[in-house]
């Protein structure tokens, strides 16, 4: 917590001022329900479930669902549960992974010739990911499976792709910037991805990522773009997700969203200053385990 705080602190004072809203609006929030203490004691533990969630979710690119998700099946939450708490959680924890990663682009690498390419990336990015997630919403696009089933074998065949791209990676490589035909290819993948994100919260983080580092763009770039695409996506939905009829499980939502923003902000020191490889090769492992074992106790 003492570390949080002082990340918190090297943030530029509009962030600050953010955070702070939004830890006043959470107290509100909290005050509103009759039992508070026995609110704390019975969900408490879905903090840990947020931090855990962002960090996975703002350090590899990966959205928080590929945790949140096999969590609520086990919960025996609804498929209409898992997919709106999923992005109700999201909005909080890749907002701040965004953010962060923003911060460090403004801060750090705008001189950079590779991260320059940031802008373009988000500008390409962003509203095919949007329209892509909409496409389903509008259309009301059918998953081609159950949530259960298609969400096992997405993330095996993530956690495949994680560890084709962690081994492309070489020390010492030698980054470059995507081409025209590149970016027109990752455009589509784009789009295919938000309509992955909007069956199982998860798909266009991890899809772009995945393409960059292939095409040998920056991994932390790759990330970041992963992430702040993601944390844009997700809140075009927010007024579904945080609306009235909403299926999310809110009392989840109230504590893991919190511990997302947490996590959100600590993932981007986990992602700079560990091995990229070993921590993608370590979430990959996890992935293919956790979509196998959805699999199995269908």
């Amino acid at each position: 917590m003492i570390k949080t705080i002082a990340k918190i602190k090297q943030l530029p004072a509009k962030y600050q001022v953010l955070i702070l809203l939004l830890i006043t609006m959470w107290g509100i929030w909290l005050s509103r329900y009759p039992d508070t203490f026995g609110l704390l004691s019975n969900y408490l533990q879905y903090s840990l479930l947020g931090i855990t969630g962002a960090i996975f979710a703002n350090a590899t690119g990966a959205g928080g669902g590929v945790i949140f998700i096999p969590v609520f099946n086990n919960l025996s939450f609804s498929t209409e549960q898992s997919i709106a708490t999923s992005f109700a959680i999201q909005c909080f924890g890749m907002t701040a992974g965004a953010l962060t990663w923003r911060h460090h682009y403004k801060t750090l690498q705008q001189t950079s010739n590779l991260w320059s390419q940031l802008p373009t990336l988000l500008l390409l990015c962003t509203p095919l990911s949007i329209m892509g997630l909409w496409t389903t919403l509008t259309f009301e696009l059918p998953p081609p499976s159950t949530l259960e089933h298609s969400f096992s074998l997405f993330s095996i065949i993530l956690g495949l792709a994680i560890i084709y791209s962690s081994s492309k990676l070489k020390p010492n490589a030698c980054y470059r910037r995507l081409g025209s035909l590149e970016l027109v290819i990752l455009g589509v993948f784009t789009y295919l991805g938000g309509i992955i994100t909007a069956w199982l919260s998860v798909g266009v983080g991890e899809i772009i990522v995945i393409y960059l580092m292939l095409r040998r763009v920056d991994p932390t770039l790759a990330v970041a773009t992963g992430v702040i695409v993601t944390a844009m996506t997700v809140w075009t939905t927010s007024f579904i997700h945080f609306g009235e009829h909403s299926d999310a499980y809110f009392n989840v939502v109230l504590f893991a969203g919190p511990g997302a923003v947490i996590g959100g902000i600590l993932a981007k020191k986990l992602a700079l200053y560990l091995p990229v490889k070993r921590l993608k090769l370590f979430f990959a492992s996890w992935i293919i385990l956790s979509g196998v074992a959805m699999l199995l106790i269908q």
